[in-house]
């Protein structure tokens, strides 16, 4: 984890670098894809999920958030993810996801820098690094 520098012009950058967006969209895909079937399942993706600790946090803080509204939610950001409701996400519906989710991130920012804590291997770092790259050259 690190702390970081951005605005949202570094999360737009990012996703309208086809090129760059794809490529960690893919690798991503693929690590989360255990079972290499080319989709994710409920299980897939809800271990990706979990791992955030978006829910047991607050502020950094453990909380314990109730079970049962808990599993409501994972089962509701699957459904987000799954367009064609098949009970699988596909690449492309991975990717599509990603990038709304990442531009209504962008889109209640603002164009103020913020500074964030972020894991080394997520989309939002993985921006960062692109966009430190791009002023460097």
């Amino acid at each position: 984890m690190s702390v970081e520098v951005l605005d949202a012009a570094t999360i737009f950058n990012f996703v309208e670098d086809e090129e760059a967006f794809n490529v960690s969209i893919r690798d991503r895909f693929v690590r989360l894809d255990t079972d290499h079937d080319g989709l994710l399942c409920y299980a897939e993706l809800l271990k990706e999920l979990q791992s955030l600790r978006v829910f047991e946090t607050h502020y950094g803080i453990d909380v314990k958030p109730d079970p049962d509204e808990l599993a409501r939610l994972y089962d509701s950001l699957f459904m987000q993810f799954d367009h064609d409701s098949n009970g699988a996400v596909d690449l492309e519906e991975f990717k599509e996801e990603t990038k709304r989710m990442m531009l209504a991130m962008a889109n209640g920012m603002g164009f103020l820098p913020v500074q964030m804590a972020l894991e080394e291997d997520s989309f939002l770092k993985k921006a960062v690094e692109r966009e430190s790259k791009r002023v460097h050259v």
